[in-house]
């Protein structure tokens, strides 16, 4: 149940005064897949603190209105102004979502997606990053030329832009005709871009974006042409990056694809696969026993691969301690690594080119 306490203060933003009721909201309705960062503004002790109390407050009618027409201003210092107070007022409260879309400001938070300031961009593309946090508000986004310039932003923007980019698109990916304009606009090969050379928690939200996105043929097909397999297994591979389940997770709904499966293998993906089921947490292990039933299902050119690894010891301990679904999948590999490997049918052969 939310609570809220709320008080009286006033307000001043470019230099119009307002009477404010503040309100302490204690719900979670914020995503994990979330890179807003109230913290990185350079500002004076006081713009702080007034701005660390926009992240909870409930604001009237008529300021949201005047930071929505700040959004049009001529100066670019304003116009930052306002962004920024959009995307904190955003940010927590649900109810301010709501009031700032009906307000009219995704059009021109869009438009600033496109400027050439790379802060006011970033501004820009969190406030509609939070704004598309809201049921109500994604409709609009998706009806609007939003996608195109949160793509541009992915592209062009700051670390934090393209993070935050990453994130909205995911967000608009919840609907399902979205997936599709998303998949025509060349986000998935940012997105493999940012899973390959971004900071961590770029990485992670490109991988979630990819495994929305990735629901649909076209997308799964984008995504392997974009060479998503190259860091994928790369990810998995390291332990270290906390990455090893995302990335996991993505390949396992590729890899049902032919060329899913040869971009797989030509990466050195059977090896890293196999260790998983080693060394890895149950969940990692029951997702790799997944990946490696699918690619030898068809193909005993594979199975060879997955059997020279010396995948059968591992996966027989898995059989004996792993979860139940990864129980099942073990034994069915087990027993298909286990059939004669002579007589490669002609789909098989077909899979090895």
């Amino acid at each position: 149940m939310v609570t809220e306490t709320k008080t009286q203060t006033n307000h001043s933003f470019l230099r119009q005064n307002f009477n404010i009721t503040k309100s302490t909201d204690d719900s979670t309705a914020f995503s994990d897949c979330n890179s807003d960062r109230s913290g990185e503004f350079t500002t004076t002790s006081s713009e702080s603190r007034r701005l660390l109390l926009s992240c909870a407050t409930d604001y009237s009618d008529d300021l949201i209105c005047n930071l929505v027409s700040a959004l049009d201003s001529n100066v670019i210092d304003d116009q930052k102004q306002a962004a920024m107070e959009i995307r904190l007022l955003a940010k927590n409260n649900p109810e301010n979502r709501l009031k700032i879309a009906k307000a009219g400001a995704i059009k021109p938070l869009i438009s600033l997606i496109s400027s050439s300031d790379l802060q006011l961009q970033e501004y820009g593309v969190t406030a509609i990053l939070n704004l598309s946090l809201c049921e109500e508000n994604k409709e609009e986004l998706a009806s609007s030329e939003a996608v195109t310039k949160i793509v541009e932003a992915l592209k062009v923007g700051t670390p934090t832009a393209k993070e935050n980019a990453a994130c909205t698109l995911l967000r608009l990916s919840s609907i399902d005709k979205n997936i599709s304009i998303i998949g025509q606009s060349r986000a998935i090969p940012l997105l493999v871009k940012l899973l390959e050379t971004g900071s961590i928690r770029g990485k992670k939200d490109a991988a979630t974006a990819l495994y929305s996105l990735c629901s649909v043929t076209e997308n799964k097909t984008r995504a392997v042409e974009a060479g998503i397999m190259k860091p994928l297994v790369e990810l998995m591979a390291d332990f270290s990056s906390n990455m090893v389940d995302k990335a996991a997770f993505v390949m396992s709904i590729l890899v049902d694809m032919v060329e899913a499966k040869v971009a797989m293998v030509k990466e050195g993906g059977i090896p890293v696969l196999v260790e998983i089921i080693e060394v890895g947490s149950q969940r990692q292990k029951e997702i790799a026993v997944g990946i490696l039933l699918q690619i030898c299902e068809e193909s005993v050119v594979y199975r060879t691969m997955v059997a020279r690894e010396g995948a059968i010891p591992p996966l027989v301990a898995l059989s004996q301690s792993g979860t139940s679904r990864a129980k099942q999948k073990a034994e069915t590999l087990i027993e298909l690594l286990r059939r004669p490997r002579s007589g490669n049918n002609a789909h098989s052969q077909d899979l090895s080119d």
